[in-house]
């Protein structure tokens, strides 16, 4: 995996509510370390939707949500609120979304991709919908909107998208999300054991066996390098 010198290389997927921890945690730590300038996030599509070849499921989502809730408390949380019907069946617009503002800058997508997890996990807000991404894009300071509507309306970004799906078919990257260093240091949801147990539920019971926050401390700096 090649990752340039003060960058993170991140693999995820929108509506997997582990990532979104793994994502706020680095953009927390980069804050906290002061390192925001110096080191960036390249966000790179692991669409579970595609491996599984169905949507991501609500009622998974509704149980995971709660135990990486604890993770990351103020990362923005709040059961869906919106109608059954307004849940996002596929997540492929937004992620192509991420990498249609990636050809504006790295800041614009990093800026998209966290904007879109808020407007999902704490907002209620069908993110395959492409008025709904355009809406999130005007919400931040540095997406050029009309050039994303434009990127989206012809495809160009399609490729890219399919292209990290065969790179996430391999063996490097293992799952949502997975981290990469510039040095080669990576981790899949850094610092995080996740538990699971079937317990006769559809979705079987989560718990959090073990978790170091330091580990993405450690990554950011390794960026930086």
């Amino acid at each position: 995996m090649h990752v340039p010198p003060n960058t993170i290389a991140v693999w995820s997927d929108l509506g997997c509510p582990w990532s979104h921890v793994t994502v706020w945690r680095l953009h927390d730590a980069r804050r906290r370390l002061g390192l925001e300038g110096r080191v960036r996030f390249d966000h790179h599509a692991f669409p579970l939707e595609l491996f599984n070849s169905e949507p991501t499921p609500r009622s998974h989502v509704d149980v995971e949500a709660p135990v990486a809730r604890t993770l990351a408390p103020r990362a923005g949380w709040q059961p869906w609120s919106a109608p059954d019907s307004s849940w996002p069946v596929t997540l492929l617009p937004p992620m192509e979304a991420v990498q249609a503002a990636k050809l504006q800058s790295l800041e614009a997508s990093e800026a998209l991709d966290r904007g879109l997890r808020r407007a999902l996990y704490g907002e209620s807000r069908c993110i395959s919908l492409r008025h709904v991404i355009l809406e999130v894009a005007s919400e931040t300071d540095v997406v050029d909107v009309a050039a994303l509507a434009e990127a989206l309306d012809d495809g160009r970004a399609r490729s890219a998208l399919m292209a990290d799906w065969a790179v996430a078919q391999g063996e490097e990257v293992r799952g949502s999300a997975h981290v990469f260093a510039p040095d080669g240091a990576n981790d899949e949801n850094p610092g995080i054991t996740i538990g699971w147990e079937d317990d006769g539920s559809p979705n079987g019971r989560y718990w959090i066996e073990a978790d170091e926050p330091a580990a993405i401390d450690d990554l950011v700096r390794r960026a930086a390098g």
